[in-house]
């Protein structure tokens, strides 16, 4: 079906997102659980979303060593837990290990994959409050600081579905890479998006602010979609310093909220009729050049 022949479906009810920026503790995965933990709790009952930085149970490292978990760990129990007991999603990506758990294999790598058992993903954990949950591995691993060397490469995106809307999850340097990003009309279902909502959590050092700030309204415009960015704030054990910066972008990359360069939680609703308006108004995507991608 062509784009120009098909009946636009889009969300019909708001989306209540919160937006959790703090201090990572280095190291620190106890910490780290407490910590998250404590501000993730004071949500319950106010959002059907709650998004947590890149790496949130130790920040951001090449040091997997001792910092690196199981599919079966006690990290990830702790978050089926929690997003129980606020009763929403809740995501956000810590380093994790290629592995077998009670539920079957969790890779979605294909066959030109890393083949090691223990080989270790920056991996975003999309948790539902059912305990069941989706993953997606970061694609793009920031050479600049050799990550590509500590950890496999993901293959594919992850789209997921919430009270009706479709969401595409990210990690950090990913922002960079709009191909991999191209929200397409009706590619996967006639008449839908491949998003309505675009997330980046990260660990985005204050010296790259201006890039993270205007990358981020760049991806909310060109693909037509609300966009959340969730940053850290502080300074890690490599010495870097995180000013924050997260924020919830509209469809015209007009911030909805920003925080600031302190530890904050935000939240916002995310209005299904003003994306609707949007997308019938300022159809863009009808003139989108058609393209595929090899990964």
């Amino acid at each position: 079906m062509q784009a120009t022949e098909a009946k636009m479906t889009l969300p019909t009810s708001d989306l209540r997102v919160s937006l959790v920026q703090a201090d990572t503790r280095w190291h620190d995965a106890a910490g780290n659980r407490a910590l998250y933990g404590e501000l993730v709790r004071a949500l319950k009952g106010l959002s059907d979303l709650i998004v947590l930085p890149e790496m949130f149970t130790t920040g951001f490292t090449n040091q997997t060593a001792g910092n690196v978990e199981g599919m079966d760990g006690e990290s990830l129990r702790w978050f089926a837990a929690l997003a129980a007991e606020v009763g929403c999603v809740v995501t956000g990506s810590m380093i994790l290990r290629d592995a077998q758990g009670p539920h079957g294999p969790y890779s979605p790598h294909g066959p030109d994959g890393p083949p090691e058992q223990d080989r270790c993903y920056n991996r975003l954990i999309w948790m539902r409050p059912d305990g069941s949950f989706a993953l997606y591995d970061k694609r793009h691993l920031f050479r600049m600081t050799n990550e590509h060397q500590h950890f496999g490469d993901g293959k594919a995106r992850l789209l997921v579905d919430l009270n009706g809307w479709r969401i595409c999850p990210m990690v950090c340097y990913d922002l960079r890479f709009p191909v991999w990003i191209r929200n397409r009309f009706g590619a996967e279902a006639a008449g839908r998006f491949d998003y309505d909502l675009l997330i980046f959590v990260a660990n985005w050092p204050a010296a790259r602010r201006h890039a993270w700030r205007t990358l981020l309204r760049a991806r909310a415009i060109e693909n037509l979609s609300y966009c959340i960015g969730v940053n850290r704030v502080g300074k890690d054990g490599n010495g870097h310093e995180y000013v924050g910066d997260s924020a919830v972008l509209d469809f015209l990359g007009e911030p909805m909220v920003e925080c600031g360069h302190h530890p904050q939680v935000v939240m916002t609703t995310l209005s299904a009729a003003a994306l609707a308006h949007h997308r019938e108004r300022f159809p863009a995507y009808l003139d989108a050049d058609d393209f595929t991608l090899r990964v």
